[in-house]
């Protein structure tokens, strides 16, 4: 094994003590943000909780334990999720996400306010536009999200995207979603149709 496969291993096999330990360092962060919020009905419109999202984000970059070596696991099918914290009183859920080669997630808005940051990889992130008289996504851009990217935003259809790996190597992107972790499936996402071309004039 060469000598960046081997730093590769030790950096993502960790005690569950270690893990326990990161755990409870994320958590404590996000709940700091929920503290230094004055709008708890809907935190994503307190810049103060946007702030404290993005700083907990950015230090489980520098936190390896967070995510153990089995939360690091894809699926040949499609990008897959792991459950790794949930908050008690159900104001969060922190999940990691795999994503292998070729893997996209629909073109989406939130339900609920998301943060996110890439632990692993590159993902491709593409925004888009929505268009109410055609009922429809339409493309603004795409952008590479390396390793290190942080992003965070709020409900509704101002912030559509769509991540996707399209490089050759696997990626992992740690989020934290505004839900209890039973309503991760249902309350998140809100899959949305790319925009129908206008038809052309005769």
């Amino acid at each position: 094994m060469n000598a960046p496969a081997e730093l590769a291993l030790l950096s993502a096999v960790h005690t569950a003590e270690q893990h326990a330990a990161a755990v409870a360092r994320f958590t404590a962060a996000l709940d700091a943000a929920f503290d230094a919020c004055a709008t708890p009905g809907d935190p994503s419109r307190c810049a103060r909780f946007a702030r404290g999202m993005r700083e907990a984000l950015t230090r489980a970059l520098a936190d390896p334990a967070l995510v153990t070596s089995a939360q690091r696991e894809g699926s040949a099918d499609t990008y897959r999720r792991h459950i790794i914290a949930t908050d008690t009183r159900g104001r969060y859920t922190v999940a990691a996400l795999v994503w292998q080669p070729g893997q996209a997630s629909p073109i989406h808005a939130h339900q609920t306010w998301c943060g996110y940051t890439v632990l692993d990889g590159t993902l491709t992130e593409t925004l888009y536009t929505w268009d109410e008289a055609r009922q429809g996504a339409d493309v603004v851009r795409s952008h590479p999200r390396a390793s290190g990217a942080v992003s965070f935003g709020g409900r509704g259809r101002t912030s559509i995207h769509r991540l996707s790996n399209g490089s050759d190597a696997q990626a992992v992107s740690l989020h934290v979603y505004g839900v209890a972790a039973e309503h991760i499936c249902t309350q998140v996402n809100d899959v949305l149709p790319l925009a129908c071309k206008p038809a052309l004039a005769p």
